[in-house]
């Protein structure tokens, strides 16, 4: 009797092993948590795009802010716009126009090198600002700082308060955060 009971034991076990697959609560439980899945990771892989884009103007306003400190040093005040500084900057791309904002004070005090989004609902505005200042040392100093809008928008040269409105280095504006920290 006990070699019959395995047989067919074992004839059950092979018969439902031909007829096994997946259930259709089981492919839909799947595709459910495929579905939730890539909802949660799509936003992080688009906000990438804009991450690089922004690394343009990251770099250009970095490197005009630089470019100004030395044409500082060497004429005692600084470029009205970017031909001068002889770096090579566009001042147009496919995703920022850049300028040189003068509105902040005298040529040769302070300047503002300033990205414009040409996206300003998913690209954030960039503001460089190179002012020559003495705070806390007592010698003459080309200080520059590079500040970046916290939500994308379509750019303001007013993103650095000068130091000769607040009494210190210059800072980035409410809304800005200061990329040189």
């Amino acid at each position: 009797m006990k070699t019959t009971f395995e047989a067919k034991f074992l004839q059950a076990l092979v018969q439902r092993r031909q007829g096994q697959g997946f259930t259709l609560i089981e492919l839909l439980v799947v595709i459910i948590i495929i579905g939730i899945l890539s909802s949660i990771a799509l936003p992080s892989f688009l906000s990438q795009a804009n991450k690089a884009k922004e690394a343009e103007a990251k770099q250009f306003i970095g490197a005009s802010n630089r470019a100004q400190q030395a044409y500082y040093l060497e004429r005692s005040q600084f470029a009205m716009d970017f031909p001068s500084l002889g770096i090579g900057i566009k001042t147009s791309t496919n995703n920022f126009t850049y300028a040189v904002d003068l509105s902040a004070g005298s040529p040769t005090a302070i300047i503002r090198n300033v990205s414009y989004p040409r996206n300003a609902v998913t690209l954030r505005a960039h503001t460089g600002a190179v002012e020559v200042d003495n705070v806390n040392t007592g010698v003459f100093t080309a200080i520059a700082i590079l500040c970046q809008s916290q939500r994308p928008s379509s750019g303001n040269p007013a993103g650095v308060t000068p130091s000769a409105a607040t009494g210190s280095l210059s800072q980035c504006n409410t809304g800005w955060e200061d990329l040189n920290k």
